[in-house]
């Protein structure tokens, strides 16, 4: 069973769109991602950088924000517009607020095991302010190398979305926000959640807030008791025809190519010699696929760096397997 969101008339004229993504659910979704293995083609690569830039103190989040269900609910400032608000509201929690959240989620996680670690929670400050400073720590390794892609694809969806209210209303945004996990019933949004949690929430006129995901790729995430409104996340899209974002646009737009070797090779040459030191021996087409250009394109740009000595095509039958050649991971090395 889904989810269900009742609208009354005054739920739909109060429903709006945020303007970007917000930086503390993104790192909510992000840090969820990163404990398990889901979208290796959208998030793979990322994953893999993001786990080798992290401090092993983070695992202390990921134990209060595991891969599906509760976020201990004193880390939740999904609506704070920067993160130095959201940590500066984490680092002023009262004690008394963090013991009853602490056991309010050890509750919904049934069996759960409680780090021992967070017994101290309410009664140690210094827990809090390390948490926040290391929320900042994971932001800086998970989210901001990426901070100008993120911020283009959510400019591209916010267009998307105000040509859908123009066109259709409301009542088309709101189909079009995720088909596969968000089905708007007039007037209720059926929302299927990844943890198969179910139920009704009555808006009550408060409305809803819509806010975009570069992350939340998939199901979506919700917050009824959220001030000054409830809030849905909904994966960005670019296109009318297609709202999801294609895998291969994510990894692009979460690649760590170096300004330096875009400078050099030209960014499409860049992502081309970066896709194929991530991906040896891989055939034109799942290089092209990788990359997110044409095969022809890929063929294209594979040439001009096996002339420069930067890679080395190997045939096998009539495929052409495409590795990094010894000078062309040097010169990945020394731009990173």
């Amino acid at each position: 069973m889904p989810l269900r969101i009742h609208f009354t008339a005054a739920d739909l004229a109060r429903t709006r769109l945020a303007d970007a993504p917000r930086p503390m659910l993104e790192l909510d979704i992000a840090l969820r991602l990163l404990q398990e293995g889901s979208h290796p083609v959208r998030f793979g690569a990322w994953r893999r950088e993001s786990l080798r830039r992290l401090s092993p103190r983070v695992r202390r989040l990921f134990d209060l924000t595991p891969p599906t269900g509760w976020t201990a609910g004193f880390l939740d400032h999904a609506t704070a517009d920067s993160l130095e608000e959201a940590l500066d509201r984490l680092r002023a929690t009262p004690a008394t607020r963090i013991r009853i959240d602490m056991r309010t989620w050890s509750e919904r996680g049934q069996q759960r095991v409680v780090p021992a670690w967070t017994r101290s929670l309410g009664s140690d400050k210094r827990l809090i302010t390390e948490l926040a400073d290391t929320a900042a720590h994971a932001h800086r390794q998970v989210i901001a190398p990426y901070q100008q892609h993120i911020d283009t694809l959510s400019r591209a969806d916010r267009a998307l979305r105000a040509h859908q209210a123009t066109q259709g209303g409301l009542h088309t945004l709101l189909a079009g926000l995720n088909p596969r996990c968000i089905r708007w019933k007039e007037p209720v949004l059926e929302l299927t959640m990844a943890s198969g949690t179910d139920g009704d929430i009555h808006l009550a006129g408060r409305g809803l807030l819509l806010i975009p995901s570069v992350f939340g790729s998939e199901y979506p995430a919700v917050d009824d008791t959220a001030e000054p409104q409830p809030w849905v996340t909904y994966p960005v899209g670019l296109h009318g025809a297609d709202p999801f974002l294609p895998p291969t646009d994510t990894a692009r737009a979460l690649s760590t190519i170096p300004d330096s070797l875009t400078a050099l090779l030209g960014h499409t040459r860049a992502v081309v010699l970066w896709t194929i030191s991530r991906h040896p021996n891989c055939t034109t087409t799942e290089l092209a696929r990788h990359a997110g250009i044409s095969p022809a394109s890929a063929s294209q740009h594979a040439t001009v760096l096996r002339t420069a000595g930067l890679s080395h095509t190997t045939r096998h039958h009539n495929t052409a397997l495409h590795t990094t050649t010894p000078v062309g991971n040097r010169l990945l090395e020394a731009a990173t």
